[in-house]
């Protein structure tokens, strides 16, 4: 025996399921300076006195994240209008 459509619709569900939840959060990632730190197998006590750490630093300053507290260590600054430089427009704009 077939069954009726109505029943057929009324079985069949619709329409997303997770309509009006939240969003999960994803997997939090490691910065590239925390993969830095494990490539080169420091702890924290061992930031300071790395010369390979302080040459990444100088070079990535202004386009990855680098700790403050380990800059004002090296006395190492960052040029606040690196990204200005690229989009001139921009910086007006903000």
């Amino acid at each position: 025996m077939a069954t009726p459509p109505a029943l057929r619709a009324a079985i069949r569900k619709r329409g997303n399921p997770n309509w009006g939840r939240p969003i999960p959060a994803g997997p939090a990632l490691p910065t590239e300076f925390e993969l830095r730190i494990r490539q080169l197998q420091l702890t924290a006590e061992t930031y300071t006195s790395s010369c390979d750490l302080r040459a990444w630093c100088e070079q990535n300053r202004n386009r990855l994240y680098v700790p403050e507290w380990l800059l004002e260590e090296w006395g190492i600054t960052v040029d606040l209008n690196f990204g200005a430089v690229a989009r001139p427009n921009h910086a007006n704009n903000s």
